[in-house]
Parts: C-alpha cells; sequence; structure tokens
C-alpha cells in the first residue's frame, strides 16, 4: 500500500487533485493507495482538513487586500467521539481574505494591501460560536503586520474569550519578513524599506513585541501581530496538519509513502510539509518517494536528505505516469529481494 501525501503544486493544481493523479497511476499498475492531500498551514488548509474532518463550513462576506468585499468560507470542526476539547473549534484560512490568489499581478502593492477581512473572518467564527480559532497563514498579499486583522478584531469589540492558534507556514520573524516576502507581493527595494520602517514602527506600539520571534513575520507579519495584541500561539503549521488528518496511522503498513510539492529544493527540508511528511515516514521505516513538478535538488542530494527516488510531472497525466512507474519498480524491486533472498 502506497501512502500518497502531496502538497498542492501552488498555482496549477490542488493537493486533492495532485493526489488523485498519482493515485489513478498506482492503482492502474495494480497497487493500492490512500490519497492523503496535505497542507502547510497557508492556502488549501481549509480543503485539507475538510478532507479529513467532519465540520460544518460557514461563509461570511469580508474584505480582500484592497477592501472589496469577497465571500470567504470557514469551519466550525465537529469534536471527536467523548471528547468536549473546551468548546467548537474554528478553522479560518487568512488566504481567503488577504491571498495573492485573489489579487491581478498589476494589483499587487503589499503598502496598500490589508488583513482587515481576515479580521473579520475571525470576528465571523467567534460569533459563529467558536472557542478556539485556528488561524492558518500563508499565501497572502499583505505586509501589514496583522493592523488591519487588529482593527476589525477591535471594531468589533476585540475577540472576547476566545483563543486564537496561528498555524504559521514559515519560521521568518517579524523583522525579516519585509525583504524576505515583500517583493513576492509586489515590492520594489524601496517599498522594503518602508514597509520593514512601518513593521518597526508598528512593533513598538504593540503590547507585546514580536520583534526576535521565531513564526511572527508569517504572512507577512500577521502571526506576529495577533500574537503580540491577542497572546496567540503560534504553531508550525505542517506538523498541525499532519496530527490532523492522522498522518502517523496512515503510515502503518505502508510499503511507501509518495510526497510532492511545485518545486522540490533545499527548503522542502527545513519545515516545509513535504519535508515534514518524509521525516515522519523515514522515522517509521517507510520508504519516501517524490513526484514533483521541479526538482532543484538532483537525485544525489535527495539521496542525502533520504528520498529514494525524484521524478518530476507537469501535468496530471505525467503524475499518473509517475505513480504507474514507482509501482513496477517497487514491484520489481521485491522480485529481486526475493530471487536473492533477501
Amino acid at each position: 500500500m502506497i501512502v500518497v501525501a502531496p502538497d498542492s503544486f501552488k498555482g496549477t493544481y490542488s493537493a486533492a487533485e495532485v493526489a488523485a493523479a498519482i493515485a489513478s497511476g498506482i492503482r492502474a499498475a495494480g497497487g493500492q493507495a490512500v490519497e492523503l492531500p496535505l497542507a502547510d498551514g497557508g492556502e488549501g488548509t481549509l480543503d485539507v482538513i475538510l478532507a479529513a474532518r467532519a465540520a460544518t463550513v460557514h461563509e461570511a462576506e469580508v474584505r480582500d487586500p484592497l477592501g472589496r468585499p469577497v465571500r470567504a468560507q470557514f469551519a466550525l470542526l465537529e469534536p471527536p467521539p467523548g471528547d468536549d476539547g473546551g468548546g467548537p473549534v474554528a478553522i479560518v484560512e487568512a488566504a481567503r481574505a488577504n491571498g495573492l490568489g485573489l489579487l491581478r499581478p498589476q494589483e499587487r502593492d503589499p503598502w496598500v494591501a490589508s488583513t482587515y477581512g481576515v479580521g473579520e473572518l475571525i470576528v465571523a467564527a467567534a460569533r459563529a460560536g467558536a472557542r478556539r480559532i485556528m488561524v492558518a497563514v500563508g499565501g497572502s498579499a499583505t505586509v501589514d503586520g496583522g493592523a488591519g486583522a487588529i482593527e476589525a478584531i477591535e471594531a468589533a469589540g476585540g475577540p472576547g474569550d476566545v483563543e486564537l492558534v496561528v498555524l504559521c507556514d514559515v519560521r521568518t520573524e517579524w523583522e525579516r519578513c519585509a525583504e524576505v516576502y515583500g517583493p513576492q507581493k509586489g515590492a520594489d527595494e524601496a517599498m522594503v524599506v518602508r514597509l520593514a520602517e512601518r513593521l518597526e514602527a508598528l512593533a513598538e506600539e504593540l503590547p507585546r513585541d514580536p520583534r526576535g520571534v521565531e513564526m511572527t513575520g508569517a504572512a507577512g507579519g500577521l502571526s506576529g501581530g495577533l500574537r503580540a495584541k491577542y497572546g496567540a500561539v503560534l504553531v508550525p503549521g505542517a506538523d498541525h496538519v499532519l496530527d490532523t488528518v492522522g498522518f502517523d496511522a496512515a503510515l502503518r503498513g505502508a510499503d511507501a509513502v509518495v510526497v510532492g510539492e511545485g518545486a522540490l529544493d533545499e527548503q522542502t527540508f527545513e519545515g516545509k510539509i513535504a519535508g515534514r511528511a518524509a521525516a515522519r515516514a523515514r522515522a517509521a521505516g517507510v520508504a519516501v518517494h517524490a513526484i514533483v513538478g521541479r526538482d532543484e535538488l538532483g537525485a544525489e542530494r535527495a539521496a542525502e536528505l533520504g528520498v529514494a527516488s525524484v521524478t518530476t510531472a507537469g501535468d496530471e497525466e505525467a503524475m499518473a505516469r509517475a505513480g504507474a512507474d514507482l509501482v513496477r519498480r517497487l514491484s520489481g524491486a521485491a522480485a529481486a529481494a526475493a530471487g536473492t533472498g533477501e
């Protein structure tokens, strides 16, 4: 049995689409596959968790990064049997309100883009009865340090007694997020400096200093702003998602795990979901194979990191072929081992 556990191929295929394509090839070649699409706490996290957990989906009208109305979903998770959990838990995917994908390329402007809509989503989840709100950040168009979200929450009277937990897709600190992520959101060198100065000024105003703390720079400082203002707990999104979808249990009895993402590179093994899944699989003694859109590591480096094989696949047909080829390779290796008595 092969566990197919990819992340999305950003901008092209969702994690569920990638998993389905690879699994179809595995089954066509006579293998068994379990589809377990993953996310790292950024965009796509809500869909991945909804595929693994029973939940009630809600929708609210909020503002997009430029203040335009947009309909955005969030979910209230149903607790496992016998677990009171302290009250309803909501999942809010910030990118549904402040995501880069909500803007056309020519609209990208992190100086004016705001997290106000994320704050509105948090307020909507609290009013729906959530006692704990998991805010999945990542894929944002913003570098406002969460100032917009805080404004929206305060306008609604504050968060009340709701506990906020932020699922972070990066470990970047507050003071580095402008230079690291500003350019991909549309900032030139001069704007990066202005953004960093604005974040520095905001840090001075917040009741808790977000500077020098890992993960406070996620989503352009949204994570740090929520931590500094409301005491939000910051956690690595990848490991939280793996726990939520039952990844470790799925490994039991597995012959192999397939991880995947748009680009396999050194960052994959520095906290990204594919790297965390691979690490858990190796710890469980399960071989790891990668099917990716682009391979920037090479076979030798991938082997050093414990990945048995890497196959590039740019579309669903190629993903299916890669899945079928993996079954044939594994079957051939098993037959050879049986023939030598190993």
